[in-house]
């Protein structure tokens, strides 16, 4: 296996960085997970992006990035930097709106995480390197990537249909397919060299995915906060609802405004109104 490249170290640290900042911050952490409303309704559409660099824990974050290492190292070096970071991205971009798919009556639903990335990363190589042999530290073992890439993805599958975690599972099967549908399109050859391969590893994941959006009701699981789901609640009921919960929030401010005057307001309110006004 050789080293991990240059890219890799890159998402690698940023990963660090706003897992650390995530977890010593509550409030950092808040502002930058996938959360369904505030994506949809308030069009907090960073999130689409940002929730891929935080993670619920040290091991899940150490899960995520060992299996970085472990599929990068080769993928960057034979596709090259520019079509890896677009590899990445792109993974990490169909992940999350494949999750908003699923859970958009969902209103409560939130999830962080790099595998939806990571997922296609590795179907990305996968697709390019199916037979590219895989063993864990200390462990005299090695199995091959097609091997490891399948119960990944069946763990993933069965996470999505029983986890109670703050983990986008979702994204994981939404990266994984596009992971490995962008680097067929950098390495067309691959297809016809590896069709069988690509093919067993697929089949699951793409009759799961066709599962899940026939019937999404199927997926109505509690997270990390074990909060039921605001399960059909259409985006203009919710966005009407948050809508009313604003204006009576700024109704309250104002009417103390009329009672004491403007320097009444606690630094809170003054920061509340601003943010109010400005939506």
């Amino acid at each position: 296996m050789n080293d991990a490249g240059i890219i890799s170290v890159l998402l690698f640290l940023i990963n660090l960085f706003f897992t650390y900042r995530g977890l010593k911050d509550h409030s950092f952490f808040d502002a930058y997970k996938f959360d369904v409303d505030k994506i949809l309704i308030q069009k907090q559409y960073k999130r689409i992006i940002s929730s891929g660099f935080l993670h619920i824990g040290w091991t899940h974050f150490i899960l995520n990035m060992y299996t970085l290492y472990a599929f990068s190292s080769s993928l960057e070096l034979y596709v090259g930097l520019l079509p890896f970071l677009i590899i990445y991205f792109a993974s990490l971009t169909g992940g999350s709106l494949f999750s908003l798919f699923v859970h958009r009556n969902h209103g409560d639903y939130t999830a962080v995480g790099a595998s939806g990335a990571v997922s296609g990363v590795v179907f990305a190589a996968i697709a390019l390197f199916p037979g590219m042999q895989l063993g864990f530290p200390f462990i005299p073992i090695h199995f091959p990537a097609w091997l490891f890439g399948l119960v990944y993805m069946l763990y993933t599958i069965y996470g999505v249909r029983s986890s109670r975690d703050n983990i986008g599972h979702e994204a994981h099967l939404g990266g994984a397919v596009i992971g490995m549908l962008t680097a067929l399109f950098f390495q067309p050859a691959a297809f016809t060299e590896n069709t069988f391969t690509i093919f067993i590893i697929a089949l699951p994941t793409v009759i799961f995915i066709a599962f899940v959006l026939l019937k999404p009701q199927a997926l109505l699981i509690d997270n990390l906060f074990f909060k039921s789901h605001d399960t059909h609640d259409s985006i203009d009921h919710r966005y009407n609802k948050q809508k009313a919960i604003r204006q009576k929030e700024i109704d309250a401010i104002l009417d103390k405004i009329s009672r004491k005057g403007i320097n009444s307001l606690s630094e809170k309110e003054k920061q509340k109104l601003d943010d109010l006004s400005q939506r």
